[in-house]
């Protein structure tokens, strides 16, 4: 699960009440181990309060176990590394619409193929953009990007055809 800020489940506001998930208090055990590791806890609370961590049931317990805490490893300046940010959230990456990278392609090779990709282009980029606002999935730009040049194509082809069109009329 990814929070829509930076900050930990238990510094956001409204949270207390939450119910805590196993990476919640995974993330706390986290900030825990880096304030033992950096001398802010003794052996016996750090393990008292690494068990009421695994025993939390919401946020707001989490949120009283680590508020005396940095969020954060604080930099030693002894030359050892800090301890990595191992309690932050992942962040999700996001697959890409597999539609959105054919209408780029089929919008490319519109240039190539004088056009005749235009009409699938057009068709798998409002097909791309429909199922990522549905599933989150990444690629926007790649739809927008065969869309357009499918749209061009396609009034490209639609101008030529009525220029003829025009031009048997009036010959005759």
């Amino acid at each position: 699960m990814s929070y829509p800020s930076p900050w930990q489940p238990w510094q956001q506001p409204n949270g207390s009440s939450m119910l805590a998930s196993t990476a919640d208090r995974e993330r706390a055990v986290d900030v825990l181990r880096a304030g033992f590791g950096e001398g802010r806890l003794q052996q016996p609370e750090f393990e008292k309060r690494v068990a009421r961590a695994y025993a939390a049931r919401t946020v707001g317990d989490l949120a009283l176990l680590v508020s005396d805490l940095p969020q954060g490893p604080m930099p030693l300046h002894t030359g050892v590394l800090p301890v990595p940010r191992t309690f932050a959230p992942v962040p999700v990456a996001h697959k890409t619409n597999e539609k959105a990278i054919g209408s780029a392609i089929c919008g490319g090779l519109c240039l190539v193929t004088a056009g005749l990709t235009g009409i699938p282009a057009v068709i798998l980029g409002h097909t791309a953009r429909a199922e990522m606002r549905r599933t989150g999935e990444a690629g926007d730009g790649l739809a927008l990007t065969g869309l357009v040049l499918g749209w061009l194509s396609t009034a490209g082809w639609a101008l030529l055809l009525s220029l003829l069109l025009i031009a048997a009329v009036t010959a005759g």
